[in-house]
């Protein structure tokens, strides 16, 4: 029963709600009203499980987060109770199960991605720190006996990534190979715990895999097929022979054998199709699990028989060890992502962890329809179109994703669910040129001085909007992070008219800038899909289109949030952008935050932010 002081309490938190939380800095962002926080704040309760490894005892070990951040939990059975194991004040990214029970992980400090990899001891219920406090160190694959970690890391001289062995015993490093200007990533031991693989890394279409012998310490290339080629996942088998991807043979990975003994190569999948076969995995018994990339959405196949899936996205496969068991993460469109294992012997789908909706009608949740979109050269931009139960024409946000070497997948996101629901906003999620999925031709479209060709799929699809009985192509926002954000700054350049609002989300304003001030251990890799800013001619490129020297073209209104400890797209693109769209008299929200990075980790932030997001998309679009 409500007193008087239980209803001031209220009151009290309701007004709370509406202020940003004390690491959140914010200039021109009205008072978020609270029924606006009220509709919302059942969609920031929304959960998800991620697997991360086979636990001791049948065990399974996820991240989830149950209070501010990301911390891991044991789940004893399916459906079991999860036990949580990390009580960090910082997000945890990954963990892996050593002998005897023990876990690693790794966790960063304020969203700056200098992860430090931990050890957390169990019978004594502590954790220490097992590398050097401040480097950036990326945990990579686990011996068969777990007696050893390959592991990244910048320690040497803070651009390079080298790679160190752990004894997960003793917790001592040793300097394994050193990249010399190169970046290398370990993906497999072999099973003897003597070799592993390793892949050389020069672009998104461009790779080399190597067979790297630990006591010789020299790295010897994998046979595959010659010329450029895109290879991924590579594994080894029992007999010592790897399994990988490779787009060397078209425009599609397929999956490869390769014997480095031999040495030799030969393709193992049925007739190339038109999608990737984005990841796989070996099973000690010989199984061999394969999963499809079929325009964003999983197909599972072990042993070439198919999987029953829900449509969603897979990801963290792995066999236990003893091989009857395949686990991963599904994330459905209309669902949470959860924890899952395959059981191999009972051909049988077990779901393992049940992730709490918020307390919302999870059959209210709007699934996507698949559309594709002729761009300016004749081009389909394939894309996800959700659509709002209302009455009329609805109006639209255009949501497009970072990289630009990734791709938007039907993976559940509580922003977008909200949007569509509680606002009536369509939203659409294309992938343009320069994605992943689609080829690799596909994928290089927008290279270099072809980088505004993806800005004329945005006009393309504004054109497909228009001729949507049901849309309303007179109120449409864009809306994007990362190199995503570039694509909203860039939209309201050359699309400014068409467009209400933009909304930039850690986004590059400026690629000279942006190239001149991004972590060293990521400027080569950049330079590689952008263009190198110390040649003049990119340089002079890059000033043409960075939409910084264009900012006099951006009428529409403009939400920018950033992190001020971003270590891919410093917080300087944000405040620069900022000020010279303010200098025109245009009407600029920003959310910046003390203790965030490359996007807004920790929920009361983020919670916030998507709050601010919709109150901006609900005046532009709405009212």
């Amino acid at each position: 029963m409500f007193t008087l002081s239980n209803v001031e309490g209220f009151l009290l938190l309701v007004l709370a709600l509406q202020d940003p939380p004390p690491a959140v800095k914010i200039e021109g962002v009205p008072s978020i009203p609270a029924e606006l926080n009220e509709r919302l704040a059942r969609y920031g309760q929304i959960r998800s499980a991620v697997f991360e490894d086979f636990g001791p005892d049948g065990s399974v070990l996820v991240s989830t987060r149950f209070g501010d951040t990301v911390q891991l939990h044991l789940v004893p059975f399916p459906g079991g109770r999860r036990e949580q194991l990390t009580f960090e004040s910082e997000p945890v990214a990954g963990g892996i199960v050593v002998p005897g029970g023990d876990v690693l992980f790794s966790k960063g400090r304020g969203g700056d991605e200098n992860w430090q990899l931990w050890r957390l001891d169990r019978k004594l219920g502590r954790t220490v720190l097992l590398t050097d406090g401040k480097s950036r160190n990326t945990m990579g694959p686990l011996s068969r006996k777990g007696d050893r970690l390959v592991y990244g890391s910048t320690r040497r001289n803070g651009r390079d990534t080298d790679l160190y062995v752990l004894d997960t015993a003793t917790g001592e490093s040793s300097l394994l190979l050193e990249a010399k200007g190169e970046f290398w990533t370990a993906t497999d031991w072999s099973p003897d715990g003597a070799k592993l693989l390793l892949l050389k890394v020069v672009s998104v279409n461009e790779n080399q895999p190597f067979v790297f012998d630990l006591g010789s310490r020299m790295a010897s290339p994998l046979p595959v097929p010659e010329g450029k080629a895109a290879h991924g996942a590579p594994k080894f088998g029992a007999s010592g022979k790897v399994l990988l991807t490779s787009d060397a043979r078209g425009e599609f990975k397929r999956a490869l054998a390769s014997d480095p003994a031999a040495p030799s190569h030969a393709w193992i999948e049925r007739e190339p199709g038109r999608w990737d076969v984005s990841d796989l995995e070996l099973g000690p018994r010989g199984e061999i699990a394969i999963v499809i990339n079929e325009d964003g959405a999983s197909k599972l196949e072990v042993d070439g028989q198919p999987v029953d899936l829900p449509t969603g996205t897979l990801s963290g496969l792995k066999y236990a060890s003893n091989g009857r068991r395949l686990g991963f993460t599904l994330s459905r469109a209309d669902a949470p992502a959860d924890a899952y294992t395959y059981e191999i012997d009972e051909k049988k789908l077990v779901r393992w962890t049940y992730s709490e909706a918020g307390g919302l009608d999870a059959t209210s949740f709007v699934k996507p329809e698949r559309i594709a979109v002729k761009s300016f050269d004749g081009k389909d931009v394939p894309a996800y179109l959700y659509r709002p139960a209302r009455e009329g024409k609805a109006p639209v946000v255009i949501t497009i994703h970072g990289g630009p070497e990734s791709q938007f997948r039907p993976s559940f996101s509580p922003q977008i669910q909200a949007w569509v629901n509680e606002l009536g906003i369509a939203v659409l999620a294309p992938n343009v040129r320069g994605s992943t999925g689609y080829g690799k031709t596909y994928v290089a479209l927008d290279n270099a001085d072809k980088r505004e060709d993806a800005v004329k799929d945005v006009g393309a699809l504004l054109d497909w909007i228009a001729k949507d009985p049901k849309l309303d192509a007179s109120r449409v926002a864009v809306y994007g992070g990362s190199y995503g954000g570039y694509m909203v700054l860039a939209s309201l350049v050359h699309h400014g008219p068409r467009l209400k609002a933009g909304v930039d989300i850690v986004g590059i304003a400026n690629f000279t800038t942006f190239l001149e001030k991004t972590s060293g251990y990521r400027v080569d890799l950049r330079r590689v899909e952008y263009g190198d800013e110390r040649i003049p001619e990119m340089r002079a490129f890059f000033e043409k289109i960075s939409p910084a020297n264009h900012a006099e073209k951006i009428a529409s209104a403009l939400l920018v949030a950033h992190g001020r400890n971003d270590p891919r797209v410093p917080f300087a693109e944000a405040e620069q952008i900022v000020a010279k769209v303010r200098a025109k008299g245009r009407e600029v929200w920003t959310v910046f935050a003390d203790n965030e990075g490359h996007g807004f980790a920790r929920k009361e932030n983020r919670d916030y932010l998507n709050a601010a997001t919709a109150l901006f998309l609900r005046k532009h679009l709405l009212e």
